[in-house]
């Protein structure tokens, strides 16, 4: 069962989101929904009408799981920066949340589920475009959600414990524009990571999106390997538990002091 106090923190995040969700909705779902046809309906054509197909599938088929997990990466990366800073220094909504029973490790499990609410709602609605587009010839296509919310928050889970300790968010420039972009470039989204060069390929083993990405497109496309696909879920939940081990000592050091 979720601790109360974990849970009073999603609340308080789903009491203001429901004031601002329509700021939202563009960069949320509008915006992927247009990338995917640009670059599955569009560019797509471009590819088939040269190559045929990528790995089997036609090239709508193969991007769309790619932009589904890095929409959700690119998302909890944004709500895990700035947001976080401004509760711990602009706002001090966090200095006032540990004033009461909460702590901070429920601040953090709280901004966590969140990330994973957030995400989840928007991959829900970007599977469902990407369906009726026809990017989604499988059923087990529905796996592909939850897949993408893992990913997801095997980013924000450290990246929030990064913002935290920081005390300007000039740095956050920099984390998308050298780290979190370039894993949504290199990261098997547009193309199969196989087509980089062999001294690049390895290095996709350190990023979460990666493995977010095979699991998803396994999903979409029905076409899984079992045993590879534990290999990403166990990838994804290092990830995910280092950022957390480091995420409760910074947040500790940062509001208790």
């Amino acid at each position: 069962m979720a601790r109360t106090e974990v849970v009073r923190v999603v609340e308080r995040e789903w009491l203001v989101f429901r004031r601002l969700w329509r700021g939202f909705v563009f960069s949320s779902f509008v915006t992927p929904a247009m990338f995917l046809a640009a670059m599955g309906l569009g560019l797509g054509g471009l590819v088939e009408h040269g190559t045929g197909d990528v790995g089997g599938v036609t090239y709508l088929q193969f991007v769309t799981p790619g932009l589904m997990a890095a929409s959700a990466g690119v998302m909890a990366a944004a709500e895990s920066l700035w947001p976080v800073l401004g509760g711990a220094k602009w706002m001090r909504t966090y200095h006032a949340a540990v004033a009461t029973p909460i702590t901070p490790t429920d601040l953090l499990d709280g901004h966590l589920a969140w990330v994973a609410l957030r995400t989840g709602m928007a991959s829900t609605v970007f599977l469902l475009v990407a369906a009726a587009l026809g990017g989604v010839p499988s059923p087990w296509g529905v796996f592909a959600v939850p897949a993408a919310v893992f990913g997801a928050v095997a980013l924000a889970a450290p990246l929030a414990a990064f913002a935290i300790t920081q005390q300007s968010d000039l740095p956050f420039a920099l984390v998308m524009r050298i780290g979190v972009f370039p894993l949504f470039l290199f990261s098997g989204t547009f193309f199969p990571v196989s087509q980089l060069p062999d001294w690049l390929q390895p290095l996709a083993v350190l990023s979460p999106l990666w493995h977010s990405v095979e699991l998803c497109r396994m999903a979409t496309t029905g076409d899984a390997d079992w045993a590879a696909a534990a290999g990403h879920l166990l990838a994804l939940a290092v990830f995910v538990l280092a950022g957390w081990r480091w995420g409760t000592r910074t947040f500790a050091r940062r509001l208790t002091r």
